[in-house]
């Protein structure tokens, strides 16, 4: 529960404006006790019958966890992988070769995606042009 009460603390001084953070269901209790006397907006998704996510901060981050009405995160689609992960602070550019990639690979797009990245030159905009 000390890595709960530093994302806490990361969440309050506004070093992330989402937190995911996964522990033992029997934490249930006291986790929302803590959110709710903080007047943190939360989301919890049953990982399996010992353990829980719990999605804390921004009640706007939050109402789109909600939205992507998450069964698990393994079975979230290309497009709201890249939009957690962004959302929780990872690095964009890795978060976009990670869809890239899942894009390539998924098999019921395998067909239809192939595209080639332009990095940018000393003489280009800095921007990433994809080509299909």
């Amino acid at each position: 529960m000390k890595v709960f009460a530093h994302h806490i603390q990361e969440y309050k001084r506004g070093l992330r404006g989402l937190v995911l953070y996964t522990t033992k269901r029997s934490n249930r209790d006291a986790i929302e006790k803590r959110l709710e006397r903080e007047m943190i907006e939360y989301y919890i998704q049953e990982v399996n019958k010992t353990k829980i996510n719990v999605f804390f901060g921004n009640s706007v981050c939050i109402a789109v966890i909600k939205q992507m009405n998450l069964t698990s995160l393994s079975n979230l689609t290309d497009e709201e992988d890249f939009i957690l992960g962004t959302m929780l602070g990872y690095d964009r550019v890795k978060q976009c070769e990670r869809y890239l990639k899942r894009k390539r690979t998924s098999a019921n797009n395998l067909e239809k995606v192939s595209c080639k990245l332009k990095y940018p030159t000393a003489d280009s905009e800095d921007s990433i042009a994809i080509t299909t």
